[in-house]
Order: structure tokens, then sequence, then C-alpha cells
């Protein structure tokens, strides 16, 4: 795919197709780096931000449980019918 250089204000850039946003998941601010005399556009947002104060909030309010809780007593059809 190709694109063109153009005049955007007192700037120059490249219009990005959607299709190519989309397949890259840009969205919002993105980094810019040059490697190897290439331009390397990729998101600024890390996937995982945040995930560690949303953990240890979980863990304050006693949400980190495990939903199935492994002491329940089995049932009868899980002592008579289940086998592995």
């Amino acid at each position: 795919m190709k694109a063109r250089v153009v005049r955007i204000g007192n700037s120059q850039g490249i219009r990005i197709p959607k299709s190519v946003i989309e397949q890259c998941h840009l969205h919002g601010a993105v980094d810019l780096e040059i490697q190897q005399g290439q331009l390397v556009i990729r998101s600024a947002a890390k996937p995982r931000a945040g995930w560690d104060e949303a953990f240890a909030q979980m863990h304050r309010h006693g949400d980190d449980r495990l939903q199935d809780d492994a002491s329940a007593a089995p049932s009868t059809w899980d002592r008579r019918e289940w086998t592995w």
C-alpha cells in the first residue's frame, strides 16, 4: 500500500486508511519511533495499563476470591456419576 505525504496546515502528514488504523488497533495517542530509517507507529496505550491498581483495589474490597468455592460440598451426581 502506498500513501502520499500531504500538506496539513503548516505541517506535512500521511493519511492512514481507516482499515489500517483498525488492524493496528490505533486510537488516541500514538508513539512514533525511527528504527533503521523507518517510521514505526504504535499505540501509546499499554494493553494492561492500570491492571496492578485495579487488582489491588479488588483485593482491598475482597473481590478477588474464586467464584467457584472449592470447599462447597459435592452433589450426589459429583460423588456417584462424575469420572475423570
